[in-house]
């Protein structure tokens, strides 16, 4: 009796764990229903715990002229979460004993003009510099479509005056994250895309990563678009100008491997990441909600380490929520379908699992 009671209890369980699945799957595909839909440009989105993945699905199509449907493993560009990988760069860098998170970066780059301040490359891995992000000076567009080294890039923006004090202020800046890439080539003797392939990718056998390319054939690559009066294809940029910034590609696949050795320390050390994960302060102690490469918030009272991506033609968002070990991550190849609160939302309903 006490046996049939058991596996009673076993099939029980189990018809409530399934049922549980099956009612999380179906919110999830609803609450991504809402915005992906079958003729648009689409997404992928993946949910996992730990190591295991509990959602890996796409939406819409990949490319609308020849009508080819998204699929979970197509390549997109994924514009800022390339900071994560810039950031954690520095990081490697700073445990080999190559640079310090509190140099200053004309040690680096001597003829910077930092207007009598004190700019370390702490400041620019937390957007607390006071540089000014070139992205918002209005003459961007004159070289826009330009091939630029990292030194053309930076002359572009170092004579621009400061926007505040270091430390003074957090302010989102990609200029910061243009210097800490050219800091990494300095550093290294590498170019940053080759660093990030050499050091990162390949370790980590992230095979669908790289960093971006218009002339290269890159297969399962998904094409990018705006939504105007109707769906046209994306503005052409250089991405010499993303840079360390926001030049990279990948996939949900890719990415949850970079998830899984950033929680394993693959990369980093445990005390190096903790200083990554950091909610960093301003000068008069006020927290700014940003570590090195990413947002350090809460999620429904969970601690949540998230990072969106914008650049012309796609949208990327992931959300990891340490203590519960959940990650979720959507790419988007339209910049007028954003992942970011469906990441938010998806992680909410996952919380608990």
């Amino acid at each position: 009796m006490r046996t049939v009671t058991s596996l009673f209890l076993i099939a029980f369980l189990a018809f409530q764990t399934n049922s549980y699945s099956q009612a999380t799957i179906s919110k999830t595909d609803s609450i991504i229903g809402q915005t992906f839909r079958e003729n648009e440009p689409g997404g992928v989105f993946l949910v996992a715990k730990d190591e295991e993945i509990l959602y890996r699905k796409a939406f819409g199509k990949a490319n609308l002229e020849l009508e080819v449907p998204m699929q979970p493993d197509f390549i997109f560009e994924i514009g800022s979460m390339t900071k994560q990988f810039t950031a954690v760069a520095i990081a490697m860098l700073q445990e080999q004993g190559k640079l310090d998170f509190e140099d200053e970066i004309v040690k680096y780059i001597p003829d910077y003009p930092t207007q009598g301040n004190k700019i370390t490359i702490h400041h620019l891995l937390t957007h607390t510099s006071g540089i000014k992000d070139f992205t918002k000076i209005k003459s961007i567009n004159e070289i826009a479509k330009k091939d630029l080294s990292p030194q053309e890039l930076i002359a572009f923006f170092k004579e621009e005056p400061m926007d505040f004090k270091p430390g003074e202020m957090y302010k989102y800046n990609n200029s910061g994250y243009v210097i800490l890439g050219s800091i990494i080539e300095i550093v290294s003797g590498q170019s940053y895309a080759e660093f990030i392939e050499e050091t990162i990718f390949k370790p980590l056998k992230m095979i669908s990563s790289s960093y971006a390319s218009h002339k290269k054939v890159i297969k399962k690559r998904a094409s990018g678009y705006h939504l105007k009066e109707e769906f046209v294809n994306n503005t052409f940029i250089s991405f010499s100008l993303p840079y360390a910034s926001g030049s990279l590609l990948s996939t949900v696949d890719d990415l949850l491997k970079w998830q899984i050795a950033l929680e394993a320390n693959t990369l980093v050390q445990q005390k190096t990441k903790e200083m990554i994960f950091k909610n960093y302060t301003l000068n008069n102690g006020e927290e700014i909600g940003y570590g090195y490469g990413w947002h350090i918030t809460k999620r429904d009272e969970s601690l949540s380490y998230e990072h969106g991506g914008s650049i012309f033609g796609f949208k990327s968002m992931a959300v990891y929520l340490p203590d519960e070990k959940i990650y979720v991550i959507g790419l988007s190849n339209c910049d007028c379908h954003s992942p970011t609160n469906i990441v938010k939302d998806v992680a909410s309903i996952y919380k608990d699992y």
